[in-house]
């Protein structure tokens, strides 16, 4: 599984599954290694961007377990490998208490669904799938069971805290959330709107609190300085300087999440290709 330096996350809703191959087919030729998709998707769902591209490896960011079962979720998994070795990643996650009134004992249950997927004629391989986690315990359990984590709406330091967790050899594959803008104003407008929904997720208000922030930082839509650290906004090259802050703390890989555009993000994918890859 070679997923590069630099990817791109997005979910399906801003263009629709319909135009999934022409916007794979779009990072394929910008250079971009890695598609993680988001929005809970089912490993069926990263067909599209598979079958419309030769290189381009699809990861799921993240497989919720609430919505998954692991048997069913091993068998799909072989699949897709059997049809497209070496460009699968399957990314999965705890999800967020107040998404599911299922949510239990996140540890415990991540570790059954492991054990679910493991007991599977064909489990997934150990280095071809890897963890959402934001702290210690679920780092932890992610360097034992998969390739590594991959994290999400967090600040520089949150990486090179993981890497130091993780240690060499594990997987660290960040989110960077970010607006191709140089007008401040309008591009902590936008980057506001897409932090709403987070910071009212107590896991990664937690996390934050973690590293620095405090409770003012998070009140009323999120302080400037929280806001540049989680999505950084300015021109291609500004946000480059983000994406190599990170790997310089321990990533491994980026997958950048442009915000502001409709539709497929051309203009802001071209932009960030050109910068970093």
């Amino acid at each position: 599984m070679d997923l590069g330096k630099i990817g791109v996350w997005t979910s399906y809703r801003p263009f629709g599954i319909e135009r999934a191959g022409e916007a794979a087919k779009l990072l394929e030729q910008l250079g971009y290694s890695a598609w993680w998709l988001g929005g809970s998707p089912h490993v069926r769902d990263v067909r599209p961007i598979l079958e419309a591209t030769s290189t381009l490896v699809a990861a799921t960011g993240i497989l919720n377990v609430w919505i998954n079962d692991p048997a069913e979720t091993a068998a799909a998994d072989a699949a897709v490998r059997g049809e497209f070795p070496g460009r699968f990643m399957l990314g999965i996650g705890i999800g967020h208490p107040e998404a599911t009134s299922d949510y239990r004992r996140p540890l415990t249950s991540m570790r059954a669904f492991l054990d679910g997927l493991d007991r599977a004629p064909e489990p997934p391989p150990v280095d071809g799938r890897c963890l959402a986690a934001l702290r210690p315990k679920m780092r932890e359990l992610a360097g034992e069971r998969t390739a590594g984590i991959h994290s999400y709406f967090v600040p520089v330091e949150h990486t090179r805290a993981a890497r130091e967790g993780l240690g060499p050899g594990k997987l660290l594959a960040p989110e960077l959330a970010c607006v191709v803008d140089t007008d401040p104003e309008r591009a902590r407008a936008v980057a506001r709107d897409y932090a709403k929904l987070y910071l009212g997720l107590r896991n990664y208000t937690q996390n934050l609190l973690d590293f620095g922030f405090g409770e003012s930082d998070i009140a009323d839509g999120g302080s400037d300085r929280l806001i540049d650290a989680v999505v950084p906004h300015g021109s291609a090259e500004q946000i480059a300087a983000v994406v190599q802050a990170h790997l310089d703390a321990g990533a491994d890989h980026v997958c950048v999440q442009p915000l502001g555009e409709q539709g497929i993000p051309r203009e802001s994918w071209t932009a960030l290709a050109n910068a970093l890859v």
